[in-house]
């Protein structure tokens, strides 16, 4: 598995160019929180943490001395969340098979812990979505599985307080083929990017809002 953000979306288009064509992983470890009111889903608090080498070679290069450190740190989530927007930000909501539109992600922030770095943002629908009486899912993924991205456990995806009155969610594991495991393990780092991996290695987060 190769991390390609550079040829495929160039999220992380500060990146050292040699990782291109090497073949390291990325990992993304998520929280989400489904924001909602009045049966109505209104959009997505995100909180990303990056691993530790991801995280270096973000910073690379800027300057993260006391008093510069908070200025660097916004240029980099501004830099991130502006060039996620072209892909929906990684987030696909679906009702049904309808796919449901964002607005422009706001409130990007980026801290540091120890070695890893953390993105937090909040991702507005274009419109309130209508949760009572409907299924919907939530699917956040890199389409072409270069990076993993992944609730570690239930707890980190999370309905709002509004929400839960009115609400369950389910969280999906991925579930490929011994044959799309091989595929995607197999190929090689000059291979040109399959967009239709990621969403076979993803969770998808199920929200069902029934009448009760």
């Amino acid at each position: 598995m190769k991390f390609q953000f550079l040829a495929t979306v160039l999220l992380f288009s500060f990146l050292l160019p040699s990782y291109s064509s090497a073949h390291p992983h990325s990992w993304i470890e998520m929280k989400t929180e489904i924001v909602g009111s009045d049966g109505n889903v209104n959009g997505f608090k995100m909180e990303w943490t990056f691993d530790a080498m991801t995280s270096a070679y973000m910073l690379d290069g800027y300057d993260l001395s006391k008093e510069k450190k908070a200025e660097s740190l916004q240029k980099v989530a501004d830099l991130v969340i502006n060039n996620m927007y072209a892909e929906h930000y990684f987030t696909f909501f679906y009702d049904d098979l309808t796919p449901i539109r964002y607005k422009t992600a706001v409130d990007a922030k980026l801290t540091k812990k120890k070695a890893k770095a953390t993105l937090s943002f909040y991702l507005p629908l274009s419109k309130p979505q209508k949760a009572i009486g409907k299924s919907l899912k939530l699917l956040i993924f890199e389409p072409s599985y270069y990076v993993d991205m992944s609730w570690n456990k239930k707890s980190d995806i999370v309905l709002s307080k509004a929400l839960q009155a009115v609400c369950s969610l389910t969280l999906d594991e991925p579930n490929p083929t011994a044959e799309q495991m091989n595929y995607a393990l197999l190929l090689p780092t000059d291979s040109d990017p399959d967009n239709a991996l990621g969403q076979l290695f993803t969770q998808t987060a199920r929200l069902n809002c029934l009448n009760r």
